[in-house]
């Protein structure tokens, strides 16, 4: 009776991660739902505040929202090629240092180390995502997708 019954594991653990990619994408759709009302609320302080403190408001809220639209963006291309694009996740990274260096700049607290070394690690960043675009799967083996 039990011999009967068999399991297709491959099959359920790519079940089970289309239903979690699926859940994280709704998030991801409420959370940029969330970050334009929060933007457009952050108005607020280019009326009452003072220029710097409305402008750094809506940086923060506006580098965030492109921050959240690549993770959609890399879990999208997830679910329809079933693999991450490593140019996807270098985007995202990118755009998280570089709103960390806007705000740090804006509101003057990282000193000159912190800056270069962030600067450095974009540096990296960048040669990272020059050579994953040169030496891509899709264009040069397909084999090596998931």
């Amino acid at each position: 009776m039990l011999s009967s019954i068999k399991i297709d594991n491959v099959k359920i653990f790519k079940n089970v991660i289309r239903f979690v990619t699926t859940f994280i994408l709704y998030v991801l759709v409420l959370a940029l739902i969330l970050g334009m009302v929060k933007t457009l609320l952050d108005l607020r302080f280019l009326l009452f505040e003072t220029l710097d403190i409305g402008f750094r408001h809506i940086v923060a809220s506006v580098l965030t929202i492109f921050i959240v639209i690549d993770l959609f963006k890399t879990f999208v291309d997830f679910l329809e090629r079933d693999r991450i694009k490593l140019t996807n996740v270098t985007d995202a990274t990118i755009l998280i240092i570089l709103r960390e260096l806007a705000l740090g700049l804006y509101s003057k607290e990282f000193g000159y180390e912190f800056i270069l070394s962030l600067s450095a690690l974009l540096l990296v960043l960048g040669i990272i995502r020059v050579l994953a675009i040169k030496y891509s799967p899709d264009e040069h083996h397909e084999a090596y997708s998931f």
